[in-house]
């Protein structure tokens, strides 16, 4: 804010933005492009609009008008003062698109996704493990106290179809939904869309269309494969992820933590978890994720990697609460196989062990800490 004229935060929608603007900036106007009145006042009359709504301002929702951007950019160019608006956007493809061509070096870009554990720690909540991944971090969860069915069961009605719906036309939604639930029941593993396209009845070109949308809308995100060869990350099938496992819980049916601790993806529903965290844990601290996932054509896999000046640091993520040699096997086969590792960490669900051959252990309610403090060799 105190270097740019305008600052863009994206993310997911319910994830708190808005609230989290209004509380940092109370005395900026506030325009919320998500009631239809206030837009048909911009297209009625966009120059008056403009001036109506002069700086400090908060345009909230700013993919609704993508128009208005590049007329913000006359005002902003003629006076050229940090802090003058705050936008925000829940639809990454179109709102990249607006700001890019209207408000190149104009704006800083920042991503806020849901509440971390980190950030519910310091809010005085602490959460068993399967109950976490039930609630997730959508604040409403906490604020409301809402049963996470019922939040996450609105969330995918109101939020993902409409939002779908106003960026592609999907003629068939029931295919669509399972097309959703089938990613959920993959998730942490590599998604072949060839196979889906057959289990689903929708060509493999139409599967990706829809991937690209749940990733417009923070949905799903995805981690590409780490080599040290750059160019093969962008080639590689990568893993995806959901941005909020509370969500992946109700795809895959999961209402209870007694259920949850027994179903046979709760490791796959974990280690979204994990790596979920370890996103929002870099864009938290300011710094680009970096995050990416190890596997060979002989099945020897690193679940998570963050690559730091071009040195990997490797992650495993092992839901066990208590810890046992084969949990860091393939963490002392790393340097050997795949290059030198820097702090190859274990992250598990039981208390902190300190350092066994090399390898740190730590609890993953820790990973903030973890994945943001300096590394040795």
């Amino acid at each position: 804010m105190s270097l740019f004229p305008v600052v863009t935060v994206c993310g997911p929608r319910q994830a708190g933005k808005t609230t989290l603007i209004r509380h940092l900036y109370p005395e900026y106007e506030y325009v919320n492009l998500e009631n239809t009145q206030t837009r048909q006042d911009f297209y009625n009359d966009p120059q008056y609009f403009v001036r109506l709504h002069k700086s400090p301002c908060i345009f909230d929702e700013i993919q609704n008008t993508p128009e208005l951007p590049s007329m913000l950019q006359e005002i902003i160019d003629a006076e050229d003062t940090p802090g003058m608006y705050i936008l925000t956007g829940s639809r990454q493809m179109e709102l990249q698109q607006t700001i890019t061509q209207s408000l190149a070096g104009r704006t800083a870009i920042v991503d806020l996704l849901p509440l971390s554990i980190h950030e519910l720690q310091q809010a005085g909540v602490r959460l068993e493990r399967d109950e976490q991944m039930l609630r997730g971090g959508l604040p409403r969860a906490y604020t409301q106290n809402m049963p996470a069915s019922l939040l996450y069961d609105s969330y995918l009605r109101t939020y993902i179809e409409r939002d779908v719906r106003q960026i592609v036309n999907i003629r068939n939604m029931q295919s669509f939904e399972l097309f959703v639930k089938l990613l959920a029941s993959r998730v942490g593993q590599e998604v072949n869309m060839a196979t889906m396209s057959g289990d689903i009845g929708v060509s493999a070109t139409t599967l990706r269309e829809w991937l690209a949308v749940l990733e417009a809308s923070y949905i799903v995100f995805t981690m590409r494969p780490y080599y040290q060869n750059f160019g093969k990350r962008l080639t590689k099938s990568p893993k995806i992820y959901f941005t909020e496992p509370g969500l992946v819980s109700l795809l895959l049916g999961i209402s209870t933590p007694e259920q949850m601790g027994r179903d046979p993806l709760m490791g796959h529903v974990f280690e979204n978890m994990v790596v979920v965290e370890a996103l929002k844990a870099r864009l938290n601290a300011g710094k680009s994720p970096e995050l990416y996932f190890f596997r060979d054509t002989r099945g020897f896999e690193i679940d998570l990697i963050l690559d730091e000046q071009r040195h990997p640091r490797p992650f495993e993520i092992k839901a066990g609460m208590s810890f046992t040699q084969g949990m860091i096997k393939n963490l002392l086969q790393f340097s050997t196989k795949v290059a030198p590792a820097i702090t190859p960490t274990l992250l598990y669900s039981g208390s902190p062990v300190g350092e066994v051959d090399g390898v740190q252990i730590r609890p993953y309610t820790e990973l903030y800490n973890i994945i943001n403090s300096p590394t040795k060799d």
